[in-house]
C-alpha cells in the first residue's frame, strides 16, 4: 500500500521561504511520476509542479521561477521549494505519486502566506 506524508508547511510572511516534503512508502519510488497540488476553500484541486522519473519538471505559470520542485530517491522524498511566496499562494499543498495508471495522494500540509 501506497502511503505518502507531507511535511513543512506552515505560517510564512509574504517574500519568505518553505519547503515542503513528501515521504512515500510502499512503492518503487526511483520508477514514479511525483508532483504537488494545490487547493483553497471553495475552489478546485490546482497543479504545481510535476517531476517524472526520468527528472523531467514542470509547473504552472503561477509559480514559474520561483518554486522548484526535486526528487531524492534514495529517500523516497520529493520536495517543494517555494521562494518569493505570495498571498495569493495560500493554499493546503497536496503531494501525488503515479503509479500503474492510479494516483495517489498524501493528507496535505497547510500553507500560509500572510504578513
Amino acid at each position: 500500500q501506497v502511503q505518502l506524508v507531507e511535511s513543512g508547511g506552515g505560517l510564512v510572511q509574504p517574500g519568505g521561504s518553505l519547503t515542503l516534503s513528501c515521504a512515500a512508502s510502499g512503492s518503487p519510488f526511483s520508477l514514479a511520476d511525483l508532483g504537488w497540488y494545490r487547493q483553497t476553500p471553495g475552489k478546485q484541486r490546482e497543479f504545481v509542479a510535476r517531476i517524472t522519473s526520468g527528472v523531467y519538471t514542470s509547473y504552472t505559470d503561477s509559480v514559474k521561477g520561483r518554486f522548484t520542485i526535486s526528487r531524492d530517491n534514495a529517500e523516497n522524498t520529493v520536495f517543494l521549494q517555494m521562494n518569493s511566496l505570495k498571498p495569493e499562494d495560500t493554499a493546503v499543498y497536496y503531494c501525488y505519486l503515479d503509479r500503474a495508471s492510479y494516483r495517489y495522494w498524501g493528507q496535505g500540509t497547510q500553507v500560509t502566506v500572510s504578513s
